[in-house]
C-alpha cells in the first residue's frame, strides 16, 4: 500500500469508496493507482494556497500611498552624510528599525512577518528616490504598523542621521 494512503486513512477511504462506487468496472488496484497522484496533488494545492495566502498575497496587494505634505517633503537635511552622522544613524537603526526592516533594510527583519503591512526594501529606488524630508516625515510621524519615532528619537538631528544611514542602504 502507498504511504499516503496509510497516513490519510479517512480521506483515502472516502476517495477510494467514491471512485469505486462511480466506476463499477474498475478494480480496486486501478482506483488505488489513480489516487496515488490525487492525494499528493490535493495536498500540494492546499499547501501552495496556504503559502500564497501567507506570503504571496501580501506582496500582491497594492501599496497604499503615503502622502507627505510639500512643506515636509521639501525640508533639507541639515546634516552632511559624514562618517559621524552615518555611524549615529546606524546605531539608531540597530536599536529602532532593524527588527522590522532588517539589517540591510530589505524588509526582512525578525518582526517583519508579524506586520500587516510590508516594511519595504530600502535598498530599492522606491525608497532611495524619496527626498530626505519625506523620509524624515515618515520616521517622525509613522503610519499603520510603522510607529511614530518622534518620542523615541526626540532630537531632530538624530532622525536626520538615520536618514543619512538609510541612504547607505542603496543597492549597488
Amino acid at each position: 500500500m502507498q504511504p499516503s494512503i496509510l497516513i490519510y486513512p479517512f480521506l483515502s477511504t472516502f476517495i477510494i469508496g467514491k471512485m469505486f462506487r462511480e466506476q463499477k468496472t474498475s478494480s480496486l488496484k486501478q482506483i488505488i493507482m489513480k489516487t496515488k497522484l490525487l492525494i499528493p496533488m490535493a495536498f500540494l494545492f492546499a499547501g501552495t494556497l496556504i503559502f500564497s495566502m501567507i506570503t504571496g498575497f501580501k506582496s500582491l496587494q497594492d501599496k497604499k500611498p503615503w502622502p507627505v505634505p510639500d512643506a515636509d517633503k521639501n525640508k533639507v537635511n541639515p546634516l552632511k552624510p559624514d562618517a559621524s552622522s552615518i555611524s549615529d544613524g546606524k546605531a539608531l537603526w540597530s536599536l529602532h528599525c532593524k527588527s522590522c526592516h532588517g539589517t540591510k533594510g530589505m524588509g526582512d527583519g525578525s518582526k517583519a512577518a508579524q506586520l500587516k503591512t510590508e516594511p519595504g526594501d530600502f535598498s530599492k529606488v522606491a525608497t532611495q528616490s524619496q527626498t530626505d524630508g519625506s523620509l524624515f516625515y515618515k520616521i517622525s510621524k509613522g503610519r499603520d504598523d510603522m510607529p511614530s519615532f518622534k518620542k523615541k528619537i526626540p532630537e531632530n538631528d538624530d532622525i536626520w542621521s538615520l536618514v543619512n544611514y538609510i541612504r547607505t542602504l542603496k543597492s549597488k
